[in-house]
């Protein structure tokens, strides 16, 4: 009895040495990237600038890293997986989104969480895998998050990522920068990671600057007060910029509901609601700055799903919660969400038609 007693003590002890050892190595390990970073561009675009009275085409689409075929759920969302099945389904994802990226045909291209090196997406670089698709378009990526290896859900876990946004542009990009955003500092930082936003500056022939911003809020932070802060921070950037002048389009994953009602717009279950799915704050929006409208169309499309189960069409909570900002010395001719059926990601893309005053 003594020498059963002692083995399990000793193994309590191992266990809690174990924990403790892994828990410091989260807490040690955890740095925050520094706000206003330059950002490397690679330089490949022939075209030096941008023109006034002539249309342009943008394209944002969340990834989902490659992991979210339509029958893949998510642990965070009340789903059952954190990885991507194998290897050959994430670059078959990724090859899946560049091929309907192609197909839009942006002069800009948008893309959030992109991994270049993540255990839930077995390790492929999804940047490299991008950019050689696009060799006539110049680019530039940011690193939203870094993190350890996360061991949770404890049975699989999601493990070590390194993930960030990407943009692509067919006219020269003169700098691009990363700008912080605001976190919880509390121990759910762990969970929610980094968050950021990149604005890359190119040149019109009027002398003025096309400021695009590429964004990716949060989607579980519990701190309503910091999610705020966080639009406010885009917002006040986005402010300073139009009054120099310049144009400001702003495109990404807000995680925010930028219907007026996805779930009426949508017919979803209403007794079904998600924290994550808040009101996008229009009404605080600066007034040279607005969220693009979409387009008339006969069926509105989705541009996210939630993961808790494999979507079905007319039966998934879906919602609109990708798209634009602009400012007003830009005109839209067209927008809308292109139906993919979710066929590549747990997004579908959204692309849009402007000109600059």
């Amino acid at each position: 009895m003594k020498r059963k007693i002692k083995f399990l003590l000793s193994a309590l002890v191992a266990m809690i040495a174990i924990i403790l050892v892994y828990v410091g190595y989260v807490y040690f390990s955890y740095s925050r990237i520094e706000d206003d970073r330059s950002i490397k561009v690679q330089q490949q675009a022939e075209s030096k600038s941008l023109y006034t009275n002539k249309e342009y085409k943008i394209s944002t689409f969340n990834i989902g890293y490659g992991s979210y075929t339509p029958d893949y759920t998510f642990f965070m969302d009340g789903g059952k997986q954190s990885k991507a099945i194998s290897e050959e389904s994430v670059r078959k994802n990724i090859a899946g989104a560049i091929e309907t990226t192609k197909q839009i045909a942006p002069d800009f291209a948008l893309f959030q969480e992109v991994d270049e090196k993540a255990t839930r997406s077995h390790g492929v670089d999804e940047v490299q895998q991008i950019n050689q698709s696009f060799k006539d378009y110049t680019s530039s990526f940011a690193v939203n998050y870094d993190s350890a290896f996360l061991m949770y859900p404890v049975l699989d876990p999601i493990g070590k990522s390194k993930s960030g946004i990407l943009t692509l542009s067919n006219t020269k990009i003169e700098s691009s920068t990363r700008y912080s955003l605001p976190i919880e500092t509390n121990f759910n930082k762990f969970f929610d990671l980094d968050r950021a936003f990149t604005v890359a500056k190119i040149p019109v022939e009027n002398g003025k600057y096309l400021m695009l911003y590429n964004v990716h809020l949060s989607a579980y932070i519990k701190d309503q007060a910091i999610q705020k802060e966080q639009v406010h921070k885009l917002f006040d950037h986005m402010e300073r910029e139009y009054k120099k002048g310049n144009y400001v389009v702003c495109g990404g994953d807000f995680n925010h509901d930028l219907l007026p009602s996805s779930t009426e717009t949508f017919k979803n279950d209403p007794t079904e609601t998600y924290t994550w799915l808040q009101p996008f704050p229009k009404a605080e929006l600066p007034e040279n700055l607005s969220v693009a409208k979409l387009s008339e169309r006969k069926e509105a499309v989705p541009s996210v799903r939630n993961l808790d189960k494999p979507y079905e069409k007319g039966k998934s909570f879906v919602a609109l919660i990708d798209g634009f900002i602009i400012s007003d010395n830009i005109q839209t001719i067209d927008g809308k969400v292109i139906d993919k059926g979710f066929e590549h990601s747990d997004h579908n893309p959204v692309e849009m038609t402007f000109e600059l005053k």
